[in-house]
């Protein structure tokens, strides 16, 4: 078998392994640059080395002039932003898979979820959210989400903006209050209406209320190239949250969705515009609803034309629905247990996705070595190249946490962190509804007259979650009349909501 030889630039990932368990460093093996949008799945055990496999390829992106977002679920990648440091180790692996190895740091931008953790702050307004992806962290049932959409409805229609969450807990309690408010659109039982409560006390005890609300991110700073040309790699730092991964996995999927709302159409390009690596994917999909489903399955195959590269992380491909997984163009897929009947199972629906193949996969995949994995990919003619051993290539960037003043000083030296660094609460639902409950408890007249009005600023029209807005986006009803898809207005609202808004 021959390495996969490429005429355009592509990312350097190792070195074919002969039948022998030698490295052939004359045989390489790469993914064309032009085909990252295409997607990919990195998979396997834990201890393997799929956290050097994302570092690999973050800081070979990165050279490239393609930025990347990743998430750093124990802060290991924090090392990107620090040079490597030579070993026997390092020196050995470059040698056996024809590397040449030197220490670099890359550009990085670290980021937290609301400042909870070390980080440029990440917000997102509770209507951008939406009622979709809060269903899903809240693990409500269809009847309570279908609830929260109609609660999200009389907000948006009613000039109450949802932008934080005693927002959505201020519009909850008046619509109980005042049940007939929902007059002519629909009902919310009070049962309904007090489970949903108690799940958003039970998320605001948590700390969630950081994650939620101004200034919004824009997800467009992911995009970042420095000035030596190097793209910018973000790093969203998850130690503080890792109690609650339904959060971050949810987040992370609005940070998907909002690319696709915000990026323009590309098409194919010779390199993505952004490289965004999902990590932990399987905890987006556990007791997802066959809507939620149908909409991650939606933006990941439109996203590509944004020239937007997904890759999904996680121990088995079992863990990614058929339908995301059949969008996936690179496989790279290192070592699986087989100590138990269930392994054993894995590890056979493991193989059976794979292209068809000279090796004995079933056995090859309890056999690599850590920094190993079988990896199939697309060439430059969108085929699927033949299944290849290979021999990673070693990170040339620190293969452990940089120092807490590194960090700290990537921090402090960011622009954004004077953009996004201080929270903003202005008037939304909560004030506005708190000022109509007291005009409702004060006498209708004083021996003075009423009282004037104190001037307020209009409320800004509600923006529609960015999940909402991917079904209803002009690229993808361009693209569902091109593939005679007839999905009609009431299914895109029925999953993705109404109302819309520009960017502040």
């Amino acid at each position: 078998m021959k390495g996969y030889d490429f005429e355009g630039p592509a990312l350097e990932l190792g070195a074919l392994v002969r039948e022998d368990g030698t490295a052939a460093p004359s045989e390489q093996i790469r993914i064309p640059l032009s085909m990252l949008n295409r997607h990919g799945l990195v998979a396997g055990a834990t201890g393997t080395g799929k956290t050097k496999t994302l570092q690999l390829m973050a800081e070979e992106l990165a050279a490239q002039g393609v930025p990347v977002f990743l998430a750093d679920m124990k802060g290991d990648l924090s090392g990107l932003a620090s040079p490597g440091t030579a070993s026997e180790r390092v020196t050995r692996r470059a040698t056996e898979v024809g590397q040449t190895w030197q220490p670099a740091a890359c550009p990085v931008e670290f980021f937290s979820l609301g400042g909870l953790g070390d980080g440029v702050p990440i917000r997102a307004t509770m209507t951008a959210f939406g009622p979709t992806l809060l269903a899903k962290v809240l693990g409500l049932n269809e009847t309570q989400e279908s609830s929260l959409g109609l609660i999200f409805y009389f907000a948006d229609k009613h000039g109450l903006p949802l932008l934080d969450l005693k927002d959505l807990i201020a519009v909850i309690r008046y619509l109980t209050d005042t049940p007939q408010a929902l007059s002519g659109i629909g009902g919310l039982s009070a049962a309904t209406a007090g489970v949903i409560l108690r799940t958003l006390t039970n998320f605001e005890a948590l700390g969630a209320e950081a994650f939620f609300g101004e200034p919004e991110f824009d997800v467009r700073d992911l995009l970042r190239v420095a000035q030596d040309g190097h793209g910018t790699i973000s790093i969203l730092e998850l130690p503080a949250v890792q109690d609650r991964p339904q959060l971050f996995s949810t987040f992370l999927m609005w940070l998907l969705a909002d690319l696709f709302h915000e990026l323009p159409e590309v098409g194919d390009v010779d390199k993505p515009k952004l490289v965004f690596f999902f990590d932990e994917a399987h905890l987006l999909f556990d007791g997802a609803s066959k809507a939620f489903l149908q909409s991650i399955a939606q933006t990941v195959r439109l996203i590509r034309s944004k020239g937007v590269g997904v890759f999904f992380v996680t121990q088995t491909p079992k863990d990614v629905p058929a339908d995301v997984l059949a969008q996936l163009g690179a496989r790279l897929q290192h070592a699986l247990r087989a100590f138990t009947p269930q392994d054993a199972k894995a590890l056979k629906a493991t193989v059976s996705t794979f292209p068809d193949s000279s090796y004995d996969l079933e056995r090859l995949l309890t056999e690599l070595g850590i920094g190993e994995a079988v990896v199939t990919v697309l060439s430059e003619t969108g085929a699927p190249t033949p299944v290849a051993w290979t021999r990673l290539r070693a990170p040339q960037t620190l293969m452990a946490p940089s120092s807490p003043q590194v960090v700290q000083g990537v921090i402090a030296a960011s622009p954004l962190q004077r953009k996004y660094g201080a929270a903003v609460d202005r008037q939304s639902a909560y004030e506005i509804l708190s000022e109509k409950l007291s005009a409702q408890q004060q006498p209708a007249e004083t021996p003075a007259g009423p009282a004037p009005k104190a001037p307020r600023e209009p409320a800004r029209e509600p923006r529609q979650s960015v999940l909402e807005n991917v079904l209803e986006s002009k690229e993808f009803r361009s693209m569902a009349r091109s593939a005679a898809s007839a999905l009609g207005r009431e299914i895109t609202r029925s999953i993705f909501g109404t109302a819309r808004r520009g960017r502040r």
